[in-house]
Parts: C-alpha cells; structure tokens; sequence
C-alpha cells in the first residue's frame, strides 16, 4: 500500500536529499576502493580476469544503497527506482562505460500507461437491482459497459488433450458468461497446457469469451477471493494495472506485457494481452440475486466450489437482464532499463556480446506489515544489481576481453520480465550474436545449519549456489560452466532447479533469452522465508557468499568473452518452458 499523498509530499525533499548524500558517500568509497584495491591471486587474476577485485566491502556498499528505504522498495515504475537507475548509471559513467541505451544515454526509455479504476463509474445491474463496486463486487482492469442475457459454463475451460470443453450445448455469443471460479480443471496442470497453442488447442474463460463473441464475463468467487475481498477491492482503485506501450502503439490499445496487482479471483494470473471485455468477481449476495430463479439454486451453485465440479451448463432465464459497466482513469508513465557495453579487444570477435544482467526492481510500497510499508527487496533482487555493478567494475579495469560484454539492469522483472522482454524486442547489441546470457537474481542469502523452516527448502548452504539451465540449450556452455567454477573457487552447484517439474527454472529474466534460443546460466541462492516481505532486507544478506557467487560469475563471464568460440546449442528447450 502507498503511503497517503500528503506524507509522501512530506519526505520528498527529505528522501532526496538523504538519497544524494547517500549516493555522494557511496560513490566516493567507490572510488576509493577502486584506487586502493589489489589483486588477491596474480594466478587466477591472469586467468579469470579481475575477478578478485570484487569485494565484499564493495557489495555491502552497493547493497545497501539500493536496497534502503530511501528508495521505496524500487516498484515499476516509481520513484525509488528512478533514483537507484541514476545511482547505477552514475557509476557506470564513472568507471567509462560505453552508453547503450536511447541517445546515447545508459537507459533504455519504457513508455506506460497506468490505469485505476474509477469505482463512481463502476457499478453492475441485475434486471431492477444496482450494485456497488467493492461492497457488492470486484473487477479486472478492462473498461468497457454490457448488457446481456446469462450462459453459465462452469470452469470455462477448453483443453483438447484431456478432452476438456466447458462449452458443449451452448453458444455464448452475445451473452455474458458466469464462471465457477475454481481455476484449472480436476486432473489438469499448467504443463498440459503448453503443448498447444492458446486459442486452438486450450483456452481458459477469457480469452474463450473473446474469441466466441461473448459480452462479458461474471466470476463467481471462491474461499480464497472472499478472504482478500477487502484488499482485492482496495488494490485496483490504489495500485491499479500498469501496461507496457510500445514505441509504435496507439493509445487504447495494450502491448503483450500486462500487469495486474492483486489479481482478482483465480483467473487473475491469466490476464493476459488484449484483454477488451469488462469481467467482474460478484459478492454471495449478488450471488444469491443472480441465481434467483435459476434451476441451480445459489448454495448448490457454491458447494460445485467445494467438490471442483462444476456441472453442465445452460442458459439462464431470458427474462433476467444483467448490465455493468467498469470505468477507468489513466495517466502515462515510464520506466527503464540501464544497459552499458564494455567493447572487446578482438576485430571480430568485439561484434559477439556475452550478456550479464540483473533485474534491479522490487515490489514497491505496500500494505503495512507490522509498520513497515517498504518492500526492500535487499536479496531480491538488490543482491544480483549490487553484484553486476561491481562486476562492471571489474571488467572496467581492463585489460580488455576479445568479446563485448553488454551489462543489462531490467525494470518489471517483478511485473512477468518486462524489461528483459522489451530489451529483446527493442536489442540494444543484436539478438543473434549474444552468445550466452549469465542472470544474477537473489545471490545473497544462506540457510544456517539446521534449518528446518519449510519456506527455506529451497535456499542453499554458505557455499553453495543454484546453477540453473546450463546444460538445458547448450551442453559445451554447462561444461565450461563447471570447468570454470573447479579451477577457481570450487562452489558446490545445486542443480535441482533445472528440473522444469521444480516449478521455478523459468521464473526470471533468463527465460526471455531461453525461448529466444540464446544459451543462458541463472545463479541463485533460493527461495527463503523473506522472499517478497517486507523483511528482505540487508542486514540478513551473506556477505562472503555474494563475494564468492559475483567473482565466480566475473570469472565465467570472463572465460565465455575469452574463448574462441561461442558457446554451441545443440538441444532445444524443454517443452514445459516454451510459450
């Protein structure tokens, strides 16, 4: 949750003013450090780099920059993250890096649309019976004013390899559909539905409804929805949906990158692009005003919640008339993504680019949890911004590498990897001569000696990392990986995470270089009990791991600029991670 207007006026001067002082203080050690800084090894220094360079003194010092309140917990688009893309940008030009963002600056320019809703022109009618928004019901972020008759269709759903079709004996054209709101079929898993293309071989009930000319859509909640009603309501009308636009793009119409906070009901993960029909979540009592009548009697209608089944569908009485109307306001907005080159040494080999990025945003100001409104996001993703500002630092020093090294910061990572996808689409080097991207998200925090804290399953020892896809495109890059890691400071690699079934091999900027064909490594410390709260903060981060993670990917990003060929993709990825 935002703080009210009126304090935030308050601080801004003062949060500014702490922010360059900070800024001006950190910059300073900076540069000192980097005057006073010796090589720990002249053997691995001559090998790997400069990797021994970075320090933890160096990463703390970063760290604790980006990831202060000060900076508001860096949400896409907001003003802490503005903030803390100058402080990066501010020391890439000290260090002399070449700009490779919009006219010649270190940011790549992202133009957004920010929509609340508007609850005075937001309301929903059953024949002679008016509701309000927020007592009465909830919505999804997409304008628009309907009227209809009634088909009720059970889940929604359509998937044709489990011979799955909500839709059979009734037309929805022209009518607005009602919708158990139960999510994904019994016996069906987000995998079966990435064998097949969205529209022909699967649909879920929105794009279902816009694709068969449906009016409307009417969610009909379940247990969890009733329990977040009140934060549900609040989320759209505070927060709103922000929306990527791309440079071309009218107003009106929306990109594939789309965004909604608090997503209303189970299908709300699935809004996805071009969403144009107006969907609302109702109350039980507007539940019990739908139903009345009806052959299926309201309680009947809400025990199908209980036992996933949702019975046949059928057409409600022609007689009953259903309008609403979801009212939007909107202002444009930006954001952006920090990108800088280190050109090679080599003739030819300069025009090959070996990426190294980070995603340098969080979640924001949000609803207080004991007091505390800030989302610091010190592990995520301070820790992986610190440490590709430090690695820039690094490969600054020279000598330089015989590839181009481009070092990428994305916005929205949080949002569904808006700045990695706009990077790609909009490339600042070309797409096809990045020979391997290396992600650095969450590098920064350790699970103590017997831990057994459930949300700490995933997280790995005080010298071990996740090293996740590898192998998955390229098996010389996962060897070279390996070889690298041995020689240097031998960090146990913990591979689990390139299992598709572990639920999280995909789910940073990486991916967008994956489908995209280009080889790729993510080095993560894993998920922990502070992953998005308001508790990740810097003073929980492991130090002397980061250091050790940041001069292991130094050394890997230095060998893949070095070597003489790029890195050969001899597999395809696996068919749960494409789109």
């Amino acid at each position: 949750m935002k703080l009210p207007r009126c304090l935030l006026l308050k601080q801004q001067s003062r949060n500014i003013i702490v922010a360059t002082c900070l800024l001006v203080a950190l910059l300073t050690t900076a540069h000192a450090q980097r005057r006073s800084d010796k090589p720990a090894a002249a053997t691995s220094a001559s090998r790997f780099g400069n990797s021994d360079y970075l320090t933890t003194a160096q990463l703390r010092d970063y760290l604790r920059f980006i990831a202060s309140d000060e900076m508001e917990g860096r949400d896409t688009p907001s003003r802490g993250l503005d903030i803390t893309a100058n402080f990066i940008a501010t020391n890439l030009s000290r260090l002399g890096l070449k700009p490779a963002g919009d006219e010649g600056t270190f940011f790549q320019r992202i133009a957004l649309r920010h929509y609340k809703l508007d609850p005075a022109q937001t309301h929903v009618q059953i024949n002679n019976q008016r509701f309000k928004f927020g007592e009465d019901f909830l919505s999804l972020m997409s304008a628009g004013t309907t009227e209809g008759p009634l088909v009720y269709v059970g889940h929604g759903w359509a998937i044709k390899a489990k011979n799955i079709d909500a839709y059979q004996g009734v037309d929805v054209k022209d009518k607005i559909m009602v919708v158990l709101g139960i999510g994904l079929p019994r016996g069906t898993t987000f995998a079966d539905l990435s064998r097949g293309e969205q529209g022909v071989d699967w649909d879920h009930p929105y794009g279902y409804a816009q694709r068969h000319g449906a009016k409307g859509v009417i969610m009909i909640p379940n247990y969890r929805t009733l329990t977040n009603w009140k934060e549900n309501s609040l989320t759209p009308v505070e927060r709103g949906s922000v929306f990527v636009m791309q440079p071309d793009q009218k107003e009106g119409t929306f990109s594939s990158f789309v965004s909604y906070d608090g997503p209303v009901g189970t299908f709300g993960l699935l809004m996805t692009e071009g969403l144009r029909l107006p969907v609302v979540t109702i109350s039980v009592a507007m539940l019990n005003a739908l139903f009345q009548g009806e052959k299926e009697n309201p309680l009947e209608i809400f025990k199908r919640i209980v036992s996933l089944d949702p019975g046949q569908p059928f057409d409600f009485t022609p007689t009953k008339r259903v309008s609403f109307k979801v009212g939007l306001s909107s202002e444009q907005q930006r954001a952006q993504n920090i990108a800088a080159v280190l050109e090679g040494s080599d003739p030819v080999l300069k025009n090959e680019y070996v990426v190294v990025g980070a995603h340098y945003d969080h979640l924001g100001l949000r609803t207080p949890v004991n007091g505390d409104t800030t989302y610091n996001g010190a592990d995520d993703n301070g820790s992986g911004a610190a440490a590709l500002l430090a690695l820039a630092d690094a490969f600054a020093r020279g000598p330089r590498p015989k590839r181009s090294v481009l070092f990428a910061w994305y916005c929205g990572e949080e949002k569904g990897n808006w700045g990695s996808r706009y990077m790609l689409e909009h490339p600042v080097v070309p797409v096809d001569r990045i020979v391997t991207q290396i992600n650095l998200d969450m590098i920064g925090r350790t699970k103590k000696e017997g831990d057994t804290n459930p949300r700490n399953h995933w997280l790995t020892g005080p010298n071990e990392i996740h090293v996740i896809g590898s192998s998955m495109l390229s098996t010389q890059l996962g060897d070279l990986v390996e070889t690298v890691n041995k020689s240097y400071l031998n960090l146990t690699f913990n591979y689990a995470g390139d299992d598709p079934k572990s639920g999280f091999s995909f789910s940073s900027d990486h991916a967008e270089y994956g489908r995209k064909g280009i080889p790729f490594v993510w080095y993560f410390s894993g998920f922990h009990e502070d992953y998005h709260r308001v508790t990740d903060s810097a003073d929980k981060i492991d130090y002397e791991k980061m250091g050790r993670v940041a001069r292991t990917v130094c050394a890997t990003a230095w060998v893949l600029a070095n070597t003489p060929n790029r890195p050969l993709v001899d597999k395809r990825l696996p068919t749960e991670l494409s789109r």
